[in-house]
Order: structure tokens, then C-alpha cells, then sequence
């Protein structure tokens, strides 16, 4: 009897818990050798209830706060492209966002892309901030 009690509190417990919402992190991948090889930074994110036009606004403005310039923003494509040379090489970083529509929202897939010999601490952080930015 006790065995059966106790497994119908968890059971409730459980079931009373709200379901853990997905975060960019969980969508986060990364290729290549940092310094050796060119690496790649994807993430991906689903906003149902946002539409891809304002969706590519808040992005717009995201990626402009975190100090790119000479962003190219296509609404019909629903595509942002933007480069960044920090390092004085003339080898620049690429930041590619696309947004299209998921169901009654919006989905966007981001990949940042550095050449070989180049390193950018915290890049999960930062791409996951603009990708965010679309929720808010």
C-alpha cells in the first residue's frame, strides 16, 4: 500500500510539473578545429505565435546591437547577411540569419562561419541572443 501511495505522488507531481520549454542552447552546434580549421556556429529556434515579417525586425535590431555593420536585410527571402573583420587579417566572419514561416509563426536558423586561426569567445551566447530576439 505504501509502495502504491508513493508512486501516485510522484505520479501527480510529475504530472503537475509544466513541460520544460526548448532553449537556444539545446539547438546550438559547432563544427571544425578553433585555430586549426574554419568554424561553423549553428542554432536554430521556433517562435509559433511570431510572424516571420516582425520576426526579421526584432533580428534586424539584435544583430545591429551586437555591432554588426553593413547588415543586408531581404524581406522576401526573409534572409539577413552581414560581415565582420575584427582581427585585422581581411579574413572576415559571416553571419547568415533566415527566417521563414513555421505553422502560424516563425522559424529561424542562424550560422556563423570563421575562417581558420580565428577564435570568438562566447559565440554561443551572442548568436543565441540575436536568434532570442525574436521572442521578445
Amino acid at each position: 500500500m505504501l509502495t502504491r501511495t508513493i508512486c501516485a505522488l510522484a505520479l501527480m507531481a510529475l504530472s503537475s510539473m509544466p513541460a520544460r520549454a526548448e532553449s537556444c542552447a539545446d539547438h546550438y552546434q559547432s563544427s571544425g578545429v578553433p585555430l586549426v580549421t574554419g568554424t561553423t556556429h549553428k542554432v536554430w529556434m521556433i517562435f509559433p505565435s511570431v510572424s516571420p515579417s516582425a520576426t526579421l525586425d526584432k533580428v534586424s535590431r539584435a544583430v545591429l546591437a551586437e555591432g554588426f555593420v553593413d547588415v543586408n536585410v531581404d524581406k522576401a527571402l526573409g534572409t539577413l547577411t552581414t560581415q565582420q573583420e575584427t582581427t585585422g587579417s581581411g579574413r572576415p566572419q559571416t553571419l547568415r540569419v533566415v527566417v521563414r514561416k513555421e505553422g502560424k509563426g516563425s522559424r529561424v536558423d542562424a550560422v556563423f562561419i570563421m575562417p581558420p586561426g580565428q577564435v570568438a569567445p562566447g559565440i554561443s551566447n551572442n548568436l543565441c541572443r540575436v536568434v532570442d530576439a525574436a521572442g521578445r
